[in-house]
């Protein structure tokens, strides 16, 4: 951003259009930075001499300073001293008040005495006594990130950052307006997704109408600015706070870019609940996969994004299913103002044909509320039990198993002699759940596998009594048995074991 003084703006006919520049200004660009890379190894006080020159020389006092600041930030500048200013000062205050100094004369016999003291020659105490001031530091180095076209898109930017950071809501339209939500949650912005005739818009709330005592979102605004300009296609409109006046200010892709600088890195989570939570349900083992950030729900005239979706995908699921699969929404309520805790119940209360968990701080008492427009609340403090949100799925899991399991035959009939609940459950596209508790009437269920009673007839004559339990697996997996526990068991045999070495299969004794 600019200071506010460099901020070029006009207010004509009640608007708010601010002066960009363009392509006519490169050779300004180009001046300038030549101006800083000219001036490497001279005092500050020379370069602003010459920056002074142009400031009078160009069209706009005011644009030359904006770029001036932005170079500015490009060069480092170091104090250049034989001694330290500070012990300098004190050394040769301290010697002129033994010479009592009131002329020239007088002056210098100070700075040699003190020049005496510190080693050093008098001219190299004058240099040293005021070098840590601005004007005396030294442009030691100086490199930009910029050439001059890149100069005027920083400039551009920077220009509309400044803008921004007087008002008090911003308008965001873009193709996808999930892609700034991130964005706008990791700066502790307040924002909504509407729906309008040219595609949906995303409406981020300043201070003035939550938070009227802090000018702190102005600054969150700015830097908001920088996700916005790297998406295509985008038009942003924000209401400014104009000396008590309020007026609008437009930005298109047209005026404003990056010039080739990314924009702050944003974190994978919008909060520490949020990344909690997230870690500590990926590594359970359940039938629900975790999404962040899906797809918007309509709300009305408005849209909602919500922090996580939970897919149900059972293991024995297809993955052609996947379009299929079930999914319930979940939102994060943390602590906000009342206000805006009203509007998020107002969201609630119109999302439709979805389920939707709601995980609300219990200082907000929004539980109630919550039930009362069909959601499940899930009261937290400090941050959210993984347990209750498991429990809570866990109740659309068992409908959704008993659904699948009506919807098959009460009697099943696989073409394998042998195969796994696992594979039977994928190819009917449900849980194994789902598939237990069926009938089959041409197979006999071992352990977790539907094997025809001919092989096991089989099976009885190769595998024998006092067998060595290696030789025994290897007969049960050449017919599709993997579970030689559970296929012996069956066959009427059990294994004897002989430390880690291995087994013997035994024949059962008769009871």
């Amino acid at each position: 951003m600019l200071r506010k003084e460099h901020l070029r703006v006009s207010r004509a006919g009640g608007g708010y259009q601010l002066q960009f520049i363009d392509a006519g200004d490169r050779a300004l660009a180009a001046s300038l930075l030549g101006v800083f890379q000219g001036h490497v190894g001279e005092r500050r006080g020379v370069l602003r001499d010459a920056l002074d020159e142009a400031e009078r020389e160009a069209d706009s006092f005011k644009l030359v300073r904006g770029l001036a600041a932005l170079l500015e930030r490009e060069a480092t500048f170091e104090t250049q001293a034989a001694v330290p200013p500070r012990r300098t000062r004190r050394t040769v205050f301290e010697s002129a008040e033994s010479v009592s100094v009131v002329d020239e004369e007088e002056r210098a016999a100070a700075l040699s005495r003190a020049a005496d003291r510190l080693g050093v020659e008098p001219k190299a105490v004058e240099r040293s006594l005021y070098a840590d001031r601005a004007p005396n530091q030294v442009v030691a180095s100086f490199d930009p990130r910029w050439g001059p076209e890149a100069l005027l898109e920083q400039y551009n930017l920077s220009l509309a950052q400044t803008a921004l950071f007087d008002a008090t809501e911003v308008r965001v339209r873009c193709a996808e307006p999930a892609a700034l939500v991130s964005a706008v949650k990791r700066l502790g912005l307040m924002y909504e997704v509407r729906k309008t005739d040219e595609g949906r818009e995303l409406v981020v709330t300043g201070p003035d109408s939550l938070f009227r005592s802090t000018r702190r979102y102005g600054t969150a605004f700015a830097r908001l600015l920088r996700s916005v300009a790297k998406t295509a296609d985008w038009r942003l409109s924000a209401t400014i706070d104009d000396r008590g006046r309020e007026r609008e200010l437009v930005l298109t892709d047209a005026a404003v870019s990056v010039p080739g600088v990314e924009p702050v890195a944003e974190p994978t989570y919008d909060s520490t609940v949020e990344a909690e939570f997230a870690a500590s349900f990926e590594s359970l083992d359940t039938d629900w996969s975790l999404v962040r950030e899906p797809e918007p729900l309509e709300t009305g005239s408005r849209v909602m994004i919500p922090d996580f979706a939970f897919d149900y995908a059972p293991a024995g699921a297809a993955e052609e299913s996947v379009a299929e699969r079930f999914r319930v929404y979940f939102e994060i309520m943390g602590f906000w103002t009342p206000e805006y805790v009203e509007k998020k119940l107002a969201q609630l209360a119109s999302v439709e044909a979805v389920e939707l968990l709601v995980a609300v701080d219990e200082s907000l008492a929004a539980s109630e509320a919550i039930e009362a427009r069909d959601h499940r609340a899930i009261p937290y403090s400090g941050s959210v039990r993984v347990k209750d949100v498991v429990d809570a799925l866990r109740e659309f899991e068992l409908d959704l198993v008993a659904d699948a399991a009506d919807s098959l035959p009460d009697e099943l009939a696989p073409d394998a002699d042998a195969v796994a609940l696992s594979a039977l459950a994928q190819e009917y596209g449900v849980s194994v759940d789902a598939i237990e508790g069926k009938s089959f009437p041409e197979h006999r269920q071992v352990g977790r596998t539907l094997v025809r009673p001919a092989v096991l007839e089989s099976l009885a004559v190769e595998v024998e009594d006092e067998m060595a339990l290696s030789e025994a697996a290897e007969a049960l997996s050449a017919y599709g048995l993997t579970d030689s526990s559970a296929a012996l068991a069956a066959l009427g045999y059990r294994v004897e074991w002989d430390g880690l070495s291995g087994g013997t299969v035994r024949k059962k004794s008769e009871q």
